[in-house]
């Protein structure tokens, strides 16, 4: 062997030793108390030392963490570690090593998500991941019909619209009830596949981007295959914000991202189509073979976001997926409680836990147009240092979305609570 190549061989395994390295310190560090997550959610001592894993802004409370979830430092680390590496032995890397490294990585996901490797794909975003599995479904027949609900993504509704249009199938949008509950949700459901038997494709969102609502996407999915209509599920805000897996959803086909909940790396996705039902979903144009990689082709990613996957599941499970949630939970339910009642907030999320997670939603009554609740957006900002968002195209009115992270304080959500009660006073 070569000098040269014993050098580049040492050089790898140094990386990959110093990669390793750092893990278990943070975890002895989080020192995660035993117990019941709905008891540890309130331990503040506790989730001190978690918030101390993040690096956050002092500009700003963050209540918007739902665009995409800040990657914990060691997670941050591992990234610019892999990025150090990918670049310094670059198409080396890339063309003999990658592809085995991205195979652990598939199968450590797979193992979290339990299901089988053969039935995950890389994307880049749950954008992405759905739009192949909605592109691509081949089902669809003329004459036929798909389901979505106001509630969904605007991207997913556009693609099934497109889709649609494609198979010269119907497009069928409902409204989800306001206020919502466990019964009345299924029950509009149900009322649309009864209405029309000809649904072949529902999408459902398992927690609402715009609301929040967490939506009862296993039972709703069973009373779809009940009807003979397949159900793809947007699990963009589960996957992580809830401890969910993929049997627990219930669906075929569900799309998703790891740079939100999980905390990956930005351009970090994942979809899956269960192995029975591949052939459901069409080639990529140019795509050869029948494992699900050929549902798909992405083109050359970011190496080292997708190398840093194993790290930022390393912190989530480390931190606890349950204690997660709850403390999520915990988080939406303090600023919620001290609102609930006021006569001018509407929260547009139930306290049903099966029905709500971390976000939660509100808007003022009277007050649902996106120009008022841009100006109620700016008004937290300006005047009390809450950064929030409006949410569109809800079909009772726009509102404003709240989204807490690990990082977020009692405190903050207090400040946010007696913020609200002002804007209620003047409305």
């Amino acid at each position: 062997m070569s000098l040269t190549r014993r050098r580049f061989l040492a050089s790898t395994g140094a990386v990959s030793a110093a990669v390793a390295a750092p893990l278990f310190a943070w975890r002895q560090q989080l020192d995660r108390p035993a117990g019941d997550p709905a008891r540890i959610a309130s331990d503040e001592h506790y989730w001190q030392r978690v918030a101390g894993h993040y690096r956050v802004t002092d500009k700003v409370i963050n209540l918007e963490a739902g665009y995409w979830g800040m990657m914990a430092t060691p997670v941050a680390d591992d990234y610019l570690r892999h990025i150090d590496r990918v670049n310094r032995e670059s198409s080396y890397y890339a063309r003999r090593v990658y592809n085995a490294d991205l195979a652990a990585v598939r199968k450590r996901i797979a193992g979290f998500l339990r299901v089988d490797p053969d039935e995950i794909a890389f994307a880049r975003s749950a954008t992405e991941s759905l739009y192949t599995l909605i592109g691509g479904y081949n089902l669809l027949k003329p004459g036929e019909a798909v389901l979505y609900a106001d509630l969904d993504y605007p991207a997913m509704q556009n693609a099934m619209n497109a889709l649609a249009e494609r198979r010269g199938a119907k497009a069928i949008r409902i409204t989800v009830p306001e206020p919502a509950s466990h019964g009345n949700v299924i029950a509009a459901y149900s009322e649309a596949l009864a209405k029309n038997p000809r649904i072949r494709l529902v999408l459902l969102t398992h927690v609402s981007n715009k609301t929040g609502l967490v939506m009862p996407v296993a039972e709703l999915t069973a009373l779809a295959r009940s009807r003979g209509a397949d159900t793809i599920v947007d699990a963009a805000h589960a996957i992580g914000q809830m401890d969910v897996r993929i049997p627990d959803i219930g669906a075929d086909f569900v799309g998703f991202n790891l740079h939100k909940w999980i905390g990956a790396p930005l351009g970090v996705a994942v979809f899956y189509i269960r192995k029975a039902r591949l052939s459901a979903i069409d080639r990529m144009m140019g795509e050869e073979g029948e494992s699900i990689n050929s549902r798909i082709h992405t083109g050359t990613t970011n190496f080292a976001a997708f190398l840093t996957i194993p790290a930022a599941l390393d912190f989530h499970e480390a931190v606890g997926p349950a204690e997660k949630a709850a403390r999520l939970r915990y988080l939406r339910d303090r600023w919620v409680r001290a609102v609930r009642e006021l006569p001018q907030v509407q929260v547009l999320t139930p306290d049903d836990p099966r029905m709500s997670a971390g976000i939660t939603s509100f808007r003022l009554r009277g007050r649902s147009s996106g120009p008022e609740n841009d100006r109620l957006v700016e008004t937290l900002l300006a005047k009390h240092g809450i950064f929030t968002r409006r949410s569109p195209g809800i079909d009772g009115g726009d509102c404003i979305r709240v989204t807490p992270a690990l990082y977020t304080r009692p405190e903050d959500v207090d400040r946010l609570a007696d913020a609200v009660k002002q804007l209620a006073a003047s409305a």
